[in-house]
């Protein structure tokens, strides 16, 4: 009854088009996407047919006999169709392990899809990883999200600093300055953590070529001087805030304080949720404050990305 295929660039319209009609994927899902840095992971996704048609996917990658839902990914998780059901998914997933034994893998990393970005109800799969896979929670992570029906109001720190911004005249608008906004990303980590940003700008740029509509950089300016900027990631319920960042300029003007502002209560007030994104480094382990607190003063509150492992 279930069938595991492993996928092939020959199948790139059937994953596309099940991943557009599921009801938990988004475009990072999309081999547009996903396959923007296959030169870094050994791609070893999965395509579960039932009954002859497709019925789930598994994006995924190997490296040294482990499995991982995807190690390129902020989430992965199997990609399921409004069909499918409790019982079901515990039959695809333990055709899934009997498939990875055959392919020699030991074990299993599983990085499910958040719920705030499920169009349906879609942890059919949490309950097989527990039930089948005896899986256990190997790292928690800690986002922040704003949810539009609830919404709470901003603090009195992060007042000051949109009041500080409205007077120093600042603007916020829709860029295409990826280089300047990769620029003072790249700046700010290199001097609090000394690291550069997951994605390069020439990877930014061609991604955002791919995805126009879905992938949006909004700039704040000080005249015509770039001060700051958020990258974001729009998806069918959550738009997520891939990067944020300013200048010391911005910092000092309230930038950000300004065009989160403008997104939250003006160009973005009908999404159902706005994820801010992990506030933990070091594989949860250790919580950035001064970050979650930046978030919080938005109004965000905390939803989890769970990785769960298992052994074969």
């Amino acid at each position: 009854m279930i069938a595991i295929q492993r996928y092939s660039p020959d199948k790139t319209d059937e994953w596309n088009q099940f991943v557009a009609q599921s009801k938990n994927g988004t475009f990072l899902f999309d081999r547009s996407f996903m396959d923007y840095h296959s030169d870094r992971f050994a791609d070893h996704s999965l395509m579960v047919y039932r009954r002859g048609s497709l019925y789930a996917l598994l994006p995924a990658n190997v490296r040294d006999h482990v499995f991982i839902s995807h190690g390129g990914l902020t989430y992965g998780g199997l990609v399921m169709s409004s069909r499918c059901t409790a019982k079901d998914i515990q039959e695809v997933f333990a055709a899934i392990n009997d498939y990875l034994r055959a392919a020699a893998i030991r074990q299993v990393v599983y990085k499910p899809v958040p719920w705030i970005y499920h169009q349906l109800p879609a942890e059919e799969d949490l309950y097989a990883l527990t039930s089948i896979c005896h899986a256990r929670l190997a790292i928690r992570d800690i986002s922040s999200a704003i949810v539009r029906d609830r919404r709470i109001p901003f603090t009195e720190s992060r007042k000051s600093g949109l009041r500080k911004a409205l007077r120093a005249g600042l603007t916020v608008s829709e860029s295409t300055d990826f280089l300047t906004f990769w620029q003072i990303l790249n700046t700010n980590l290199q001097s609090k953590y000394g690291v550069h940003p997951v994605h390069s700008v020439d990877e930014l740029q061609l991604l955002h070529s791919r995805f126009p509509q879905k992938i949006r950089l909004y700039m704040v300016c000080h005249g015509n001087e770039p001060v700051g900027g958020t990258l974001l990631f729009l998806t069918p319920q959550v738009l997520h805030t891939q990067y944020i960042s300013a200048s010391p300029l911005g910092k000092a003007l309230g930038a950000i304080d300004l065009l989160f502002h403008t997104i939250i209560n003006q160009e973005y007030a009908d999404y159902p949720y706005i994820d801010f994104g992990k506030s933990t480094v070091s594989d949860s382990a250790d919580l950035n404050e001064n970050l979650i607190f930046q978030k919080e003063g938005f109004g965000a509150r905390a939803v989890c990305y769970d990785t769960y492992m298992y052994d074969l």
